[in-house]
């Protein structure tokens, strides 16, 4: 178990970190330092922000290490622009909202959101982050209360979690701005330090004045931009959909008996998927924080020489950028369609009906760049009066960036 003994540690805790999108960087509190070199969060380091995206675009190598680190540094202007308006924010205040930012993706598993839900069943990251915080808080006998009444949205000052987790959080403004620079993909370039000497509060709730509304409709255009160029890039999309399909399968073939290799902290997982609640809380917590992305890449390596085709096959294409072909559009694709795949499929890699799903798959994914309908961007003007962003803005399709856009997909092997 990982001990902190802050009467004895003489380390000279607030350090500078030189961080390649910001520059230097500020350790604010010794708290943050002890938090980050807990095992926990030295586990980001092997995670992947951006999951398969390298596979389109090679410099997406960047992890959740460096967006965490990245949001607490936009928290710490953040803090410092809210206090220049006359905002009251304690030190305490400050100190637990920059713990809550920084520990807010620890809860992550192997490639971030691609097996957010494979792994583990009916559990989003954001849970499993409350837990490792709520076991941290005991670590740091009670050193944590308060930013984890901020993380939940249950401190009396509501503006301190908005800044953790809203429409426009440090956590949004880092990773638009830290995927954009290691993808190089410009238009998803925000202009962060513009937006947050323009954020104020008004009446607890985080607002923006009203001469920083074009920095806004640029975030909120680059947002959109980079969810279809990037995060539900269509190769991005086939590749991360291959490896939930291999989990899958490695999960199938262990609740039959068959024994896979596997790592200890992989290993876990798929033997004991279908009665993880025979265990408590805090063991699940300590066999996830021992699995990363380097347990998923060796299996894979491993799995493409294993005896079962469907596994075999998946894994030696993601391991050659072999993907399946990924058709994406506007409208549903046709049963017709569908089946002629699945029967073209079936006939030239000898499937069975069973093992079809493995190779072809269809279904839909959506973005949505602003919801008008929770937890506003809302712009504050001179005469105090607010209004939502998307009717202060006097750009037409901001409005319409409230609207889902909905796209099909089929999958399939050739």
């Amino acid at each position: 178990m990982y001990i902190c003994n802050y009467e004895y540690n003489i380390l000279n805790k607030l350090k500078i970190i030189n961080d390649p999108v910001y520059g230097f960087i500020n350790i604010p509190y010794e708290i943050i330092f002890d938090l980050v070199q807990h095992p926990y969060f030295q586990r980001l380091r092997r995670i992947q922000q951006l999951g398969l995206t390298n596979l389109v675009y090679p410099g997406a190598l960047h992890t959740r290490f460096h967006h965490a680190l990245g949001a607490m540094h936009l928290m710490q202007q953040a803090i410092e622009t809210l206090k220049s308006k006359g905002v009251e924010i304690t030190e305490e205040e400050s100190k637990a909202v920059t713990i809550a930012i920084l520990l807010h993706d620890i809860g992550h598993g192997p490639f971030s959101h691609a097996l957010e839900k494979t792994i583990i069943q009916n559990n989003h990251h954001e849970e499993l982050s409350l837990q490792y915080m709520q076991h941290l808080n005991e670590v740091f006998d009670g050193a944590l209360s308060r930013a984890i009444e901020i993380f939940e949205g249950k401190y009396a000052k509501q503006f301190l979690h908005q800044l953790v987790s809203s429409q426009l959080d440090m956590d949004r403004l880092d990773y638009l701005t830290r995927d954009s620079f290691f993808t190089g993909v410009y238009e998803g370039v925000v202009g962060y330090d513009r937006i947050i000497k323009m954020l104020n509060v008004h009446q607890d709730k985080l607002v923006v004045d009203a001469k920083g509304i074009y920095s806004i409709e640029k975030f909120l255009i680059a947002r959109r931009l980079m969810y279809w160029q990037v995060y539900l890039h269509k190769t991005v999309l086939t590749a991360e959909l291959m490896l939930i399909k291999i989990l899958e399968r490695a999960i199938e073939l262990s609740n039959k008996g068959k024994r896979l290799w596997a790592t200890s902290a992989l290993d876990f997982f798929l033997q004991n998927r279908n009665n993880l609640n025979t265990f408590s809380s805090q063991q699940i917590l300590e066999r996830f924080s021992q699995l990363d992305d380097t347990d998923i890449y060796a299996a894979i390596k491993e799995w493409q020489y294993c005896d079962d085709f469907v596994l075999s096959a998946l894994c030696k294409r993601l391991n050659n950028r072999d993907l399946l072909k990924i058709k994406l559009q506007n409208e549903a694709f046709d049963e017709a369609t569908i089946e002629k795949v699945k029967n073209e499929v079936s006939n030239k890699y000898n499937i069975g009906a069973a093992d079809l799903k493995y190779f072809v798959y269809n279904s839909t994914t959506k973005n949505k760049a602003y919801d008008i309908n929770t937890d506003n961007i809302n712009i504050l003007f001179k005469n105090g009066s607010i209004k939502d962003v998307a009717y202060a803005s006097d750009q037409f399709n901001i409005s319409h960036l409230s609207q889902a856009v909905i796209k099909h997909y089929l999958c399939y092997a050739v």
